[in-house]
């Protein structure tokens, strides 16, 4: 692949990634599709896509280059979503043992909401909206794992080691994600030191979750497996079964999805160094 790029594999992934944050930041303040009928803010994925087709094409690879293989698809997505149907299945338990402990028993209840960090906006129960949820994360995944997994590992390994390709693009994964504690703080939704705190952890807990879809993606060969298990933590776990109590929907959604995130890459993790250890 080497060959095929004319500039350093640095400095393609900062250009593709600078450009994608910028219409990412443009349609999250600027564009807001969120608030209108679409109801999520899907515009610049479909952006990312195209770009990324035609970069691909620019350097001569094609999708299955970067890891969608159409051989192992179903398998693949399969594995993905059974892990993080295990690990939320813990995470779910854990968060509603926790709200009962603390005498305010909740309940599951499905319905289509928006994501936000400081609560849920709009509540569906209608079934295009499932639909949509699908359709929307559908494209969000591909082009987070086609740019991010796909092809930033891809090029990054061209000169450096997997692990630090990996962590390379899963630093660039946790700063893309930085966009949203920016706007709650612009909106007046929260504080400055709010925006902070949340901030840096929500880096930190997408970078995290970067380095556990890279990894899947070495011990798979694909990027099937990764994108499952991503599309289930964002239709499933952030958009469609809510844990309800007396005093509100998700109030510890943060600390379901950190459970299970944590969960999951300690799996993965140890498969990965079970797998590099028996090459050795």
């Amino acid at each position: 692949m080497g060959r095929n790029i004319k500039c350093k594999p640095d400095h393609l992934c900062i250009a593709i990634f600078t450009l994608c944050l910028s219409v990412r930041f443009a349609e999250y303040f600027l564009i807001e599709t969120d608030k209108t009928a679409i109801g999520e803010n899907v515009l610049h994925k479909v952006v990312g896509i195209i770009l990324l087709g035609l970069v691909l094409k620019r350097v001569n690879l094609s999708w299955s280059d970067i890891g969608f293989h159409r051989n192992s698809f179903v398998s693949g997505i399969l594995k993905g979503l059974l892990l993080g149907s295990f690990c939320f299945i813990i995470s779910y338990g854990l968060e509603l043992a926790i709200l009962t402990l603390q005498g305010n028993p909740a309940h599951l209840e499905m319905y289509i909401s928006s994501f936000s960090l400081t609560g849920s906006q709009i509540n569906h129960t209608d079934f295009v909206f499932f639909l949509l949820c699908v359709l929307f994360n559908v494209i969000n995944v591909w082009m987070e794992e086609g740019v991010f997994r796909g092809l930033f590992l891809k090029t990054l390994s061209e000169t450096k080691s997997f692990m630090k390709a990996n962590y390379t693009a899963a630093f660039l994964f946790g700063a893309w994600h930085i966009v949203m504690p920016i706007r709650s703080y612009i909106n007046g939704e929260m504080s400055f030191a709010a925006m902070l705190l949340m901030g840096i952890g929500y880096m930190i807990l997408s970078g995290i979750m970067g380095i556990k879809w890279g990894l899947l993606y070495r011990i798979t060969g694909n990027l099937w497996a990764g994108l499952g298990d991503h599309l289930f933590n964002n239709t499933v776990v952030t958009n469609m079964l809510h844990v309800v109590s007396l005093t509100g929907a998700d109030e510890l959604q943060i600390v379901r999805i950190m459970a299970a995130q944590i969960i999951s890459f300690a799996f993965v993790l140890v498969i990965h160094t079970y797998r590099t250890t028996r090459v050795r």
